[in-house]
């Protein structure tokens, strides 16, 4: 697939010069030698589900919204967050993605507005961003499981639960992108369904007055905790960008799928949230990770307490799968456009899969997995904020730059309108990062120097031809 902006000649044919102004310029997309004949592309339905386990799976993780806030606060956040958050962000996705269908993603738009060395920091953001939160979904389903089975809380068993599960997971990832797709597919169906029927039958048992209950007496409010806990369950809507080049007429394709996502994620949000807050009443500091399994043994009963616990699991497969399969195929993309060596595109024969890719991104996944489950969200928030504010500032530019490049997908907004559509949620990325702890902003600090570090050796690298590199590398002039 290539760029919209000139149809005409393939991918290597013709080098990118950072600063031209030309439309016209052909950015390479997904064209590694080795890839299967005729591989199929994914279509609107699965796309639509990917996003949603991007972004979110369902309801489990949003429980600590209300212990750290209070129940009117947390409804809020859910309800206002993702129109100062989410659109904004699933907006300038299906513009840029359309625009520029690789995938490289976000790496391609960075790189297309400031240059190779900003879009080899965005890769470093990005991709760690992600891999720190693919790390966090195997966490999340050992925590449901040990519910079930108490030895799963701690020691051998539960590091070994944590290996066999990133591991098996991997393997799945590995069989292609379209039978993640499906099966995406598949396991939202099931790991929703739950919540759908503790949700009407939590309607009898409904005390609205709850809603707008401030907190409990005595309980601190963790804002730190509650803008985390918004953060992490409502971003990541940009990482499909990376998948741009499996996708089916993504120019036609990508803004169907964002804008259903969108609302189907906010349903599946707010829809659980009200029930339960409306229908429970328990003390505040209840309301921890895996609360909602609590509150469906109250509800119904201990079945569905189970049959929700193993929703939790398959939702955490569905989170796992979606995002590992766009950290892979972004250092596929990266491969692809010269930012990494050849080798990095590597595609399995039988699958189609970035074989590189994937077991890059589960290994380091894997090694982040024993962290504590805060510092893991907390970490990728604040490595996903400055990956954000460089996204906004390429695409404010990139509007500005290249007024007449083609893009299927267009906000309807005039330069001055998108400048304030970016710095509401800017603002936010902002407030996010200054509340971090100094943990965060050690560990931040040392992985954008690390980054900073493999964009000057990859250079040394490519200068002294010690590797081989893709063609369609962009060059500054």
């Amino acid at each position: 697939m290539e760029s919209q902006a000139n149809k005409s000649p393939k991918s290597g044919s013709s080098q990118v010069k950072m600063g031209e102004r030309e439309e016209t310029t052909v950015l390479p997309v997904s064209t590694t030698a080795n890839v299967a004949p005729s591989p199929k592309k994914l279509t609107l339905i699965p796309l639509i589900f990917l996003i949603y386990f991007e972004v979110a799976g369902g309801p489990y993780g949003e429980e600590p919204a209300v212990q750290a806030a209070g129940p009117l606060f947390a409804i809020l956040g859910f309800l206002i967050f993702p129109f100062i958050w989410s659109v904004p962000e699933a907006l300038i996705t299906a513009e840029l993605s359309t625009a520029f269908p690789g995938n490289g993603g976000f790496v391609i738009w960075a790189e297309r507005a400031f240059g190779p060395f900003w879009g080899s920091l965005m890769g470093t953001w990005k991709f760690l961003s992600g891999v720190i939160n693919i790390a966090a979904f195997p966490v999340l389903c050992i925590d449901y499981l040990e519910k079930i089975i108490p030895a799963l809380e701690s020691g051998w068993p539960r590091n070994i639960a944590l290996f066999i599960s990133t591991l098996s997971l991997s393997f799945l990832n590995y069989t292609g992108l379209t039978i993640v797709g499906y099966a995406a597919v598949i396991l939202a169906i099931v790991s929703l369904s739950p919540f759908v029927l503790m949700s009407l039958i939590a309607i009898p048992k409904i005390h609205p007055h709850r809603w707008l209950s401030w907190g409990q007496k005595g309980v601190k409010r963790d804002w730190n905790l509650f803008f985390n806990t918004l953060f992490w369950n409502l971003n990541f809507w940009d990482n499909v960008s990376t998948l741009a080049g499996e996708v089916e007429k993504p120019q036609k394709n990508f803004p169907k799928a964002l804008f259903v996502a969108v609302i189907f994620t906010c349903i599946a949000y707010l829809i659980p949230l009200v029930a339960v807050i409306g229908a429970v009443n328990v003390d505040q500091t209840r309301w921890e990770t895996g609360f909602h399994a609590e509150a469906a043994e109250i509800i119904a009963g201990k079945w569905l307490k189970v049959w929700l616990e193993i929703g939790a699991v398959l939702s955490a497969i569905g989170l796992f799968e979606a995002q590992l399969s766009s950290s892979a195929y972004q250092v596929l993309g990266m491969a692809d456009i010269g930012f990494l060596p050849n080798f990095c595109s590597y595609r399995s024969k039988r699958f189609n899969t970035p074989l590189i890719g994937i077991l890059v991104s589960s290994a380091i996944a894997l090694a982040i997995s024993y962290m504590d489950f805060t510092v893991i969200i907390s970490s990728a928030n604040f490595l996903y904020s400055l990956g954000m504010l460089l996204e906004f500032a390429s695409f404010i530019w990139l509007r500005r730059k290249m007024p007449a490049l083609n893009r299927p997908y267009r906000v309807p907004l005039r330069l001055p309108g998108l400048i304030i559509m970016c710095l509401i949620p800017s603002s936010f990325l902002i407030f996010v990062m200054v509340i971090a702890t100094k943990t965060v902003f050690l560990v931040s600090g040392v992985m954008t120097v690390a980054g900073i570090g493999w964009f000057l050796l990859m250079s040394y690298l490519k200068s002294k031809k010690l590797l081989k590199f893709s063609a369609n590398e962009a060059q500054e002039e």
